[in-house]
């Protein structure tokens, strides 16, 4: 994979969501030192995603609304201080600085307009282009795959790898990721466990469990930053920004999964690099 060594262009962008992965999820592995190639792009923060469902989080995610720290001052780590892709109009002006000023339908057509090669990847059934929901967060893309499942990430990073070798030598890239092994029911490709039953259901059940929720999504986790890693360390003279787009409840308060307002659905990791400083 990435056999290609091509330099990628420094005013290129990569965007990666890791579907559904909670801020502790990320918070463990990073403390017990087993998310290497995410470390690599800056710290992680504890942010709030714009939405509790991917639908709603990326919506606001093409416009600018990237998860953000409430209490900081410090731009592109609170989108309300200074947005790192600012469109023409997207509420108050904020203290921007060098971010990427974009105009557009969206974020990844701002993209396309400056000169840059669009390309996107979303696992979740959000982004199925067959339906005319998917088909509003992948059609922007000068290309896009969906694989048909939460379960193939060397399928996208593979199809990535053919699209960023076939781009024209010097052209800047916005690459997008939806990270779909972090989603429910929590299954990456040769996992020691079952992919079903899943242990996080909505309204729960006999079979969900927290613990086991969070010992399967850990894994996960883990296993798709060694998959990353050839990836993101191509971009990392570049802008990268990773997160999640929300996460699942795991029983608090008796909710289970996602598509509910609630402290655990709302709180994620961020990791952000832009132009290659850590932010």
């Amino acid at each position: 994979m990435f056999a290609d060594v091509r330099m990628i262009h420094p005013e290129s962008v990569l965007f990666i969501s890791l579907d559904s992965c909670r801020h502790d999820t990320a918070s463990a592995l990073t403390l017990q030192q087993r998310l290497p190639t995410l470390s690599q792009v800056g710290p992680m923060h504890q942010a709030q995603a714009p939405s509790h469902f991917t639908y709603g989080s990326h919506a606001a995610f093409w416009v600018g609304f990237t998860p953000g720290l409430a209490q900081s001052s410090t731009p592109w780590l609170n989108p309300k201080k200074g947005k790192l892709f600012r469109m023409d109009y997207a509420g108050s002006t904020g203290q921007d600085g060098n971010g990427f000023r974009l105009s557009g339908s969206n974020i990844v057509e701002g993209f396309s307009r400056l000169g840059h090669i669009t390309i996107g990847s979303g696992a979740v059934e959000w982004f199925n282009p067959e339906t005319e929901t998917g088909d509003q967060l992948g059609r922007w893309f000068d290309y896009f795959y969906f694989p048909g499942n939460t379960w193939s990430l060397a399928k996208q990073l593979s199809w990535i790898d053919d699209r960023i070798a076939s781009s024209e030598l010097g052209s800047p890239l916005f690459v997008f990721l939806n990270v779909g092994e972090t989603h429910v029911p929590y299954w990456h490709e040769g996992a020691p466990w079952s992919r079903f039953p899943s242990p996080c259901r909505p309204f729960g059940g006999k079979n969900c469990s927290s613990s086991e929720s969070a010992r399967r999504q850990q894994g996960c986790l883990a296993w798709v930053d060694q998959q990353l890693a050839p990836l993101v360390e191509r971009f990392l003279g570049a802008t990268v920004l990773v997160c999640a787009d929300h996460g699942d409840c795991w029983g608090e308060d008796g909710l289970w999964e996602h598509g509910i307002s609630h402290p655990a659905t709302l709180t994620v990791p961020l990791w952000m690099r832009v132009r290659g400083q850590p932010v």
